[in-house]
């Protein structure tokens, strides 16, 4: 994938297209890393990862995700499609007791109502 700051200009099509792929992905499926995955898998969550160095349109979509999200690192987490922020930020809703709650509200944790 190269770097988001990588000399080669994106074209406004080319990071167009990787902004509807990238908002449908995040549409279609209740947590989606563009990367922190321990925390979740240790929550028992349900995600997932777009590793944007083995997408064929990897620097589009990490354009895209900064245009966006005006976010330009990753991990990009989004939650039940409303962008969280990036590792700190995930970190920081786990600490303050918000991150299992907006988890469970997505679908990513299931619930067991018969324990």
């Amino acid at each position: 994938m190269g770097s988001f700051f990588s000399s080669s200009k994106k074209s406004k099509e080319e990071i167009e297209m990787a902004l509807n792929k990238v908002k449908q992905t995040v549409s279609s499926t209740p947590v989606v890393v563009f990367r922190v995955k321990q925390l979740f898998t240790q929550l028992g969550a349900s995600y997932k990862t777009i590793e944007l160095d083995e997408e064929s349109d990897g620097d589009e979509m990490q354009a895209a995700l900064a245009e966006w999200t005006g976010q330009m690192t990753v991990p990009n987490v989004f939650i039940g499609g409303i962008h969280i922020g990036g590792c700190d930020s995930v970190v920081a809703k786990h600490q303050a007791g918000q991150l299992v709650n907006l988890l469970t509200n997505a679908g990513a944790i299931k619930v067991n109502l018969n324990a």
